[in-house]
C-alpha cells in the first residue's frame, strides 16, 4: 500500500492531542506504519519556529512574517518527514497542516487566501489525502484550553479571532467534502475518539479496496 498524509485540524481546546494518540493506535492495528508529527514543528528548524510563533513575548510579531515562519517551517517539514515517509510506503499522520495557515493566518489574520494558496504551491505541495476536523464552539475550546496551563501567543487572541478561525475552517470542508471529515468535538472524549478512528476504518477499507 502507497503512503498516506492524514491530517488532524482544529480550534484550541478541540482535543487534537487524545485523538492523535487514538488514531495511531488504530492504523497500527490496520498493519500500517506511520509516522506521527505536527506543526508548527516536526523537525528541529520547525520547532525552533514553533517556539517563536507562540512565544507570548513576541506580541510585535507580524501577520506577514507569521504566515511566512509558518511556511519556511513547512517546507522543512515535508522536504525532512512527510516527503520521505510517503516515498517509503509509509503514512503520516499529522497534527496541523496547510488547512491551519488558511484558518488561522488568513482567517484570523487577514493574510489574503491567494497569497497563502501560493506559499501551499510552491512550498508544501504535498497534498493531504484526509483530513479529519475536530469542531466544537469556541468558547468551549476556549474553556479547554484555559485548563491546561499558561497561554501561548496564540491562545491569548480574542474570541472574535477564533470564531473566523473556526468559521474558515468550516468553510474549507464544505469546500471539500471528499477529503474532509467533520467530527463534533463538544462531546465527550470517547464520543469523538471513537468518531475519529471510524472515519479511519473507513478510509483505509476505501483504499485498501482501490488496490
Amino acid at each position: 500500500m502507497s503512503g498516506r498524509l492524514i491530517t488532524l485540524e482544529g480550534g484550541e481546546g478541540a482535543g487534537k492531542s487524545t485523538v492523535l494518540a487514538a488514531l495511531r493506535a488504530r492504523l497500527a492495528a490496520h498493519g500500517i506504519e506511520v509516522v506521527v508529527t505536527r506543526e508548527p514543528g516536526g523537525t528541529p528548524f520547525g520547532e525552533a519556529a514553533r517556539a517563536l510563533v507562540l512565544d507570548p513575548a513576541r506580541g510585535d510579531l507580524c501577520a506577514e512574517s507569521e504566515l511566512l515562519l509558518m511556511f519556511a517551517a513547512r517546507a522543512q517539514h515535508v522536504h525532512e518527514v512527510i516527503r520521505p515517509a510517503l516515498a517509503a510506503g509509509r503514512w503520516v499522520l499529522s497534527d496541523r497542516y496547510t488547512d491551519a495557515s488558511y484558518a488561522y493566518q488568513g482567517g484570523g489574520r487577514g493574510q489574503p487566501f491567494a497569497r497563502i494558496a501560493e506559499l501551499e504551491t510552491w512550498a508544501a505541495p504535498v497534498r493531504a489525502d484526509l483530513t479529519l476536523l475536530l469542531d466544537l464552539p469556541i468558547a468551549d475550546g476556549l474553556a479547554r484550553a484555559g485548563a491546561r496551563g499558561q497561554a501561548d501567543r496564540i491562545e491569548r487572541e480574542a474570541t472574535d479571532f477564533f470564531e473566523r478561525v473556526r468559521e474558515t475552517y468550516r468553510a474549507r470542508a464544505a469546500t471539500e467534502p471528499e477529503r474532509f471529515r467533520v467530527i463534533d468535538s463538544s462531546h465527550p472524549v470517547e464520543v469523538v475518539r471513537e468518531a475519529a478512528c471510524a472515519a479511519i476504518d473507513a478510509y483505509v477499507a476505501r483504499v485498501r479496496e482501490a488496490r
